[in-house]
This record gives C-alpha cells, structure tokens and sequence, in this order.
C-alpha cells in the first residue's frame, strides 16, 4: 500500500508541474507586475485616446517585445482586458534596484501628476527607463533637473483601438525610433551619455520567450488536465496491479 501511495503522489506532482510550469516561464519573460498607483500617473508614448494620465488604481505591466537595447512595455488594468498604453523602454544599468517589483517616478511641481520613470522587476539589477516624445521630455527635464530619454520621431501619441501585437506598425516604429536624451539645460545629448546597457553576461541569461500552448487561446485547458489525469490513474493501476502479482 505504501509503494502505491508514492507512486499515487509522483503522478500527481507531475502532474502539477506540467499544468502550471508553462505559466510560471512565461511570467518570467513577460514580467507580469501587478502596480498599484496612490494617486494619478503621466505615462509617455503610445496611449488609448484620453488615457495619456492613469488614475489612482490598480494596472498590469508586461512586456509585450524584447530586443537587447530597446524593450516594448504595455500597461493594462487589473483584469488585463484593456491596454492602456505600450511604452517604449531602454535596459539602464545606472538605475539602482531593489529586490522587490519598483516603480519609480519623476516628481512634478505640485499639482501635476507625478510621470512615469522606470520600472524594476525582481531579480534585475536594472530599470527599464521610459521614453518620452521630445516635447514633454524637455518639459520634465526642466522641472526634475534631470536628463529625459526621448525620441525625435513622430509616432502618434494616443490610438483609439488598443494594439495588441508587436507587429502592428506602431510598435514597429517605436522599436526602430532613434533615442536620445534631453539635459535640463535644453542641450541633446547621446543616449550613451546617460544609460549604461546591462553586462552582456546578464542579457544573455534573461528567458526567452516560451511558445504558446498549441491549443487555440479559446480552447479550455480541461481535456489537456483530463489526459494527465488519466495517465496518472493508469499508472496507479499498473502499480497496483503489480504489486498484487508480488504477493
């Protein structure tokens, strides 16, 4: 009876392991956070018309494409059912990190929402610094007194339909935009001059992107945890069967 009670709780540990491993691997490319905002938040690049302001609230950020110099950020809400914004946002080995999932802001005179700077995800010793269109990037330089990532490029601020792939011209546009950054003074500058990429040895352990369950994203994953279960209680069977045949 021991024997086949170990046996019972292997099959259900893999079991387990192959219904839930998938999710965990894709948790740590994309890098789900869950960030909850006190109070209201200006975000930069592309945006749903009217939303270039978050409100106090909850949001998902995720990564929705990764190149090694450029990453291609979105921010959904809670139930990830809408995307507020895909942001473009540059490795910067300069940031200092914690351990724990960090947003970091760049403060504004009072009465202005304070605006979006970084993003940490656990494990990184680096932040993903936000980029903004040129004219508000010289804006917040002048009222923070540090230099702003920017891009020169004319990519339309705010959409009315959410984009939802990383092929769709506008996400395109914003991983081939030229960036550079902006001095409180008002003098441009090389990106170079203000981000350090992270190591080498560092991108290259980052996760790739895990492939898509082959069932259609409709499809329920029931019939999927069925035939494990099913190949678990065979495999009880076949314990059993054999331990009978030792008696």
């Amino acid at each position: 009876m021991s024997v086949l009670k170990t046996v019972t709780t292997v099959f259900g540990l893999a079991l387990l392991g192959v219904t839930f491993s998938p999710s965990v691997k894709a948790d740590a490319w994309n890098r789900k956070s869950v960030i909850t905002f006190s109070g209201p938040v200006e975000i930069p690049m592309v945006h749903l018309k009217g939303w270039g302001v978050l409100p106090a609230g909850t949001y998902v950020f995720k990564i929705l494409d990764s190149q090694s110099n450029r990453h291609i950020v979105q921010i959904f809400n809670q139930e990830q059912t809408k995307v507020y914004a895909t942001i473009l946002a540059i490795p910067n080995y300069r940031l200092t990190a914690t351990d724990k999932t960090v947003i970091t802001f760049r403060e504004r005179p009072a009465g202005q929402p304070e605006a979006l700077r970084a993003w940490f995800y656990p494990g990184r010793q680096w932040g993903e610094e936000f980029v903004y269109p040129k004219a508000k990037a010289i804006e917040l330089a002048k009222d923070t007194n540090t230099p702003v990532l920017f891009t020169p490029a004319a990519i339309e601020p705010e959409v009315i339909e959410p984009i939802k792939s990383a092929d769709e011209p506008v996400v395109v546009a914003l991983k081939e935009a030229p960036v550079m950054a902006i001095k409180p003074t008002g003098e441009e500058v090389e990106m170079a001059e203000v981000v350090t990429p992270p190591p080498a040895e560092a991108v290259a352990a980052e996760p790739v992107e895990v492939a898509e369950n082959t069932l259609p994203k409709t499809a329920s994953p029931l019939p999927l945890m069925a035939l494990f279960g099913l190949l678990a209680l065979g495999g009880s069977f076949a314990v059993r069967a054999a331990a009978k045949h030792l008696q």
